[in-house]
């Protein structure tokens, strides 16, 4: 694995790119368009361009309008102010009145991790999985990046896409196929135990495997990339094939990828399970490997959890 760009700049060299030949593309920004990397775009395509300032519920309400005059629109802003600043609008403006909005949430989790819990955005998956009819993703590289901006360029609804800040490691070769819509990608196989994962924590569950393989543990590893609709079939299949389960996401322990994993599986094929996440408390402030660290999300911790769930006689 090389480290590539940001998924935040896929994205937007991607729509960049999808701009040239569809003009009915706006993009919004709430003062965000260094974060989110936007300056090229709007200097390409200044009427296709709207930058509202530090206002994202505006930024929701106006996308929505721009939406029912056929206009394919993306709101650009911080995810821990997209997904609650602004969720009153999202949940009415957008969830409610079915308009074709893509909310695109950039240095989520704990990506802005120095400037503390006013930045986190820990809690927006819980949120947006739990309005009707809202999609919602978290992409793991830049290639999948790539290719999901392709679908939500044709796609018709809302939807809402955590991105993080800094690069990470390429999971896919560029051209690969990676992204389908609510179908999840299955990165290695194994019998022994299954560990999900997606956004920045999917390179952490395949070398969490690795280490797992050198202790004979075969381990099969799901890129979940798209927690809404969620891929059931891969998950139950999981289940079944597997002796117990590991999640792991850059969340709260509540209402993320664990949460909606271990609702699936209460319901249909209860088995030995981990949430991976971060904890119910005040999050310790630090860059985001620092964060990372200290709440075990590691690899080493992968491990751990594996240890506490097959029985240290397994490794």
């Amino acid at each position: 694995m090389n480290n590539s760009i940001p998924n935040r700049q896929a994205f937007t060299d991607r729509l960049t790119e999808l701009a040239e030949i569809n003009n009915n593309i706006v993009v919004l920004a709430s003062d965000s368009r260094g974060s989110v990397t936007l300056n090229r775009f709007a200097e390409r395509f200044p009427d296709q361009f709207v930058e509202v300032g530090i206002a994202e519920q505006n930024e929701v309400g106006v996308a929505a309008g721009l939406s029912t005059f056929g206009k394919q629109v993306f709101v650009c802003a911080p995810a821990c102010f997209l997904s609650a600043r602004s969720l009153e609008q999202v949940k009415v403006d957008v969830a409610y009145s079915k308009t074709n909005v893509k909310l695109i949430g950039v240095s989520g989790g704990v990506s802005y991790g120095a400037l503390g819990n006013s930045h986190h955005s820990l809690h927006d998956i819980a949120v947006m999985r739990a309005l009707p009819d809202m999609t919602v993703i978290i992409p793991s590289d830049a290639e999948q990046t790539r290719q999901m901006t392709d679908v939500l360029a044709r796609h018709v609804g809302g939807v809402y896409v955590r991105m993080g800040r800094g690069a990470v490691p390429d999971i896919y070769r560029e051209g690969e196929p990676c992204f389908r819509l609510g179908v999840s990608n299955q990165l290695r196989e194994g019998l022994d135990l299954t560990v999900i994962a997606n956004g920045e924590m999917v390179h952490v569950a395949l070398a969490g495997a690795e280490l797992l393989r050198d202790c004979g543990v075969t381990v099969r590893v799901i890129d979940m990339h798209t927690l809404k609709p969620l891929d059931a079939d891969a998950i139950l299949k999981a289940a079944r094939e597997t002796k117990a389960i590991i999640t792991i996401e850059e969340h709260s322990i509540y209402g993320g990828l664990g949460g909606a994993v271990a609702e699936l599986l209460a319901e249909n094929c209860p088995v030995p399970m981990k949430i991976m996440a971060i904890p119910d408390e005040t999050t310790v402030t630090g860059n985001s490997a620092e964060i990372f660290q200290h709440y075990g999300l590691t690899p080493e911790g992968v491990v751990k959890q594996a240890v506490c769930l097959l029985g240290r006689a397994l490794l």
